[in-house]
């Protein structure tokens, strides 16, 4: 199992635009790949899944990957993160 702690740093959030392009980052990946925020846990390749985190600017998320990709998986979703979803 990976686990990486990452914080949201695009201003908006996470809404319908940057959930999209996490789904379809991690489409092809055969791993369980997970977003945990407190006590919620949802599946990554859910966009209705991630919407319900109602990740806001700062929060942390936990992001939880088991497979033979995890480590690729979480790699690919770190850098999403780190790049805003190229939004700004």
């Amino acid at each position: 199992m990976t686990e990486r702690i990452i914080t949201i740093t695009n201003r908006a959030g996470i809404h319908a635009r940057p959930a999209a392009v996490l789904v379809q980052a991690v489409k092809d990946f055969t791993s369980n790949i997970y977003f945990e925020k407190g006590r919620d846990k949802v599946n990554a390749k859910s966009i209705m899944g991630i919407l319900t985190l109602a990740a806001a600017y700062g929060t942390e998320l936990k992001i939880i990957a088991e497979g033979e990709d995890e480590e690729q998986a979480v790699d690919a979703l770190v850098r999403l993160f780190e790049a805003g979803f190229e939004e700004e």
